[in-house]
């Protein structure tokens, strides 16, 4: 393997992002929550000073260069249109922040770094649900994941030029215990009777993925979107 990388991962507590951080073994890793549990760095992503503040801090941690950003944290959180108005609005607008603009946010950080130390890359884990869309109660989970798809497309094509890639990857429904509790509210086997490959993906599977386009994607490949779903949506 060629020299270590020094990789940011935000979401690093549980599910996909602790087994993102597992599959980067080898690199120097620095992950993130929101409580900083076991030497990650805790910042509320609803607030975009503390989404700022742990770009800086990982930097320290990481010697004053970072090469990979993955953008992993995210909310899923129902907000039915029988809400008021307030309350329905209040709920879009904590998704798009947590889920986009958190992560728009580091990847500015990133671009103008990157420009510095002649390139680096960008992995954003969106869904399906960019493509597929989502259930009646999360048109704002929807949507935030097709904004991360469309910032992904943006910095892949504006800054290929530098040396700066950008990739993505779509899981449809993945075993961490918040999607198995999702399953079964949603059917359980009847849900998984749409997806062809027969189960949900395991979150060693979405790993894998992101740690190939973090570490070993070619570069023609910047820009790309790949789907981890079981065939339950193809494009």
């Amino acid at each position: 393997m060629s020299a270590p990388l020094n990789i940011l991962v935000t979401g690093t507590s549980r599910g996909i992002g602790a087994a993102i951080r597992a599959a980067l073994n080898g690199h120097n890793v620095v992950g993130h929550s929101t409580r900083g549990d076991e030497g990650e760095i805790a910042a509320d992503f609803s607030d975009t000073d503390q989404v700022t503040a742990l770009w800086w801090e990982a930097m320290g941690r990481l010697g004053g260069r970072i090469d990979v950003l993955v953008n992993n944290a995210g909310m899923f959180e129902a907000t039915p249109i029988e809400q008021g108005d307030e309350a329905w609005l209040a709920g879009w607008e904590r998704t798009m922040q947590v889920n986009l603009t958190a992560s728009a946010a580091l990847s500015r950080l990133a671009v103008l770094h990157f420009r510095e130390t002649g390139g680096g890359r960008i992995v954003n884990v969106a869904s399906r649900a960019a493509y597929r869309g989502d259930s009646p109660q999360h048109w704002h989970y929807a949507a935030s994941k097709a904004g991360m798809i469309g910032m992904t497309k943006t910095i892949a094509r504006g800054y290929a030029g530098e040396n700066i890639l950008a990739f993505a990857v779509c899981p449809g429904f993945t075993m961490t215990g918040m999607a198995e509790d999702y399953v079964e509210s949603r059917g359980g086997s009847k849900l998984l009777a749409d997806i062809p490959l027969g189960r949900v993906a395991m979150p060693d599977e979405v790993a894998e993925t992101v740690r190939w386009m973090a570490v070993d994607a070619p570069a023609s490949a910047t820009g790309s979107v790949i789907d981890v779903n079981g065939a339950s949506f193809v494009r």
